[in-house]
């Protein structure tokens, strides 16, 4: 099977039909790998020959298909994508994906490639994926044709394919196991600390969340008077809130989130002040700010809460051990992480250009030096002659 469908398409005129077969069908259906983003059905046209191949153990089916740069990588683990590059690659289905040179489609300048995928690898090919760069394998053509000026020759067309065929790496070729595409992507957290104290600058603050707003409103919009008398209960329990608060105005910076938390509690009780809880974790919130000296925030069973603000990710590849990975790469710099095992997610990406990427050293800087102030001199031309 061929195929060259059209890059970037979206799918959202087939968006029910795709859905409802990926969610009742299931691998029984075209897209039981996954779905890719709305914008981009490339992925599916691929799902799509993957499920008419013939069966592996009869005489299989080797199927090429051509693609811009997106399914390559796009999608972090977990997405569709993602998971439908793990299905393909665990399956052990792609063999070789080939870099095409830029300015090769009449509609297009961009760089292309294309998948060759398999149920029938050789032996020597097999747990193995096969990269080839014929980006420089082109020819300019005396005429464009659009955004077409360049093409392949014959004679570069037979070198491809015996690059092809012979499964040698060398300057255009890269052999890969097919876990050296795939990562874990992990989740690193790092603790919350907040100090509380109470200001005009944050006493603003909690004026502005919903729950304390949300006190001076009524629900009983049919009935005016008992709704007027709800607002000015509420109105009130506003202010008794705030003049509580003021008494805490000169206890300073408090660092423990329990302590002070006890002593709002103490505070309201004091004050004859009733506050749902809701309302207090608003009021708490609001009067807090990130201390990297203030003591850890913990949950009910004395674990460290995690501070969103702070999380990071880190894509380990499969092939390496977690635990020397962030001994490595996070512990020296972020010595109070931890890993939240249960965000752990594994994915597969292709990055063609990593693992053909040539050095090109920068220009001296005397040769950019000597550039600018010819660039100086030919601004200076110019602008003498629109002055004179």
């Amino acid at each position: 099977m061929l195929a060259n469908p059209p890059f970037g398409v979206e799918w959202k005129p087939e968006e029910g039909s795709v859905r409802k077969e990926h969610a009742e069908q299931g691998f029984g259906g075209r897209f039981g790998a996954g779905l890719p983003r709305i914008n981009d059905g490339s992925l599916l046209f691929l799902q799509h020959m993957i499920s008419k191949m013939q069966d592996a153990k009869g005489d299989g089916t080797r199927l090429a298909i051509v693609f811009n740069g997106s399914p390559l990588f796009t999608g972090s683990a977990g997405s569709g994508e993602s998971e439908i590059r793990r299905w393909i690659i665990e399956n052990d289905w792609l063999e070789t994906i080939v870099a095409l040179p830029d300015q090769l489609f009449y509609n297009t300048g961009i760089f292309t490639y294309f998948w060759i995928v398999t149920n029938r690898k050789e032996k020597e090919r097999r747990g193995k994926i096969q990269l080839i760069d014929a980006t420089s394998f082109f020819t300019k053509m005396r005429k464009s044709l659009g955004n077409k000026r360049q093409e392949i020759s014959v004679e570069q067309r037979d070198e491809l394919t015996r690059l092809y065929g012979e499964f040698f790496e060398g300057e255009f070729v890269k052999i890969f196991n097919n876990d050296n595409f795939g990562y874990r992507r992990i989740t690193v957290e790092r603790p919350l600390k907040l100090n509380f104290t109470v200001t005009d600058e944050r006493i603003e603050r909690l004026k502005e969340t919903s729950h304390f707003v949300k006190l001076a409103t009524s629900k009983k919009r049919k009935d005016t008077k008992a709704a007027e008398v709800e607002i000015e209960a509420g109105k009130k329990q506003q202010r008794d809130i705030l003049n509580a608060l003021k008494t805490l105005s000169d206890k300073g910076v408090i660092k423990n989130r329990e302590v002070f938390i006890d002593l709002l509690k103490e505070t309201f009780k004091g004050a004859g002040v009733a506050v749902p809880s809701a309302l207090l974790k608003a009021i708490v919130t609001a009067l807090s700010e990130r201390d990297e000296t203030a003591d850890v925030c913990t949950d009910s069973k004395g674990n460290p809460e995690p501070d969103s603000e702070l999380r990071d990710y880190e894509n380990v590849p499969l092939k390496e051990d977690v635990d020397e990975y962030m001994k490595r790469e996070v512990l020296p710099h972020v010595p109070d992480y931890w890993i939240d095992d249960s965000k752990t997610r594994v994915g597969y990406e292709i990055n063609f250009n990593r693992y053909f990427y040539k050095y090109v050293p920068p220009r001296r800087l005397e040769e950019i030096e000597a550039d600018l102030k010819a660039i100086e001199g030919e601004i200076a031309e110019m602008l003498s002659e629109v002055t004179e």
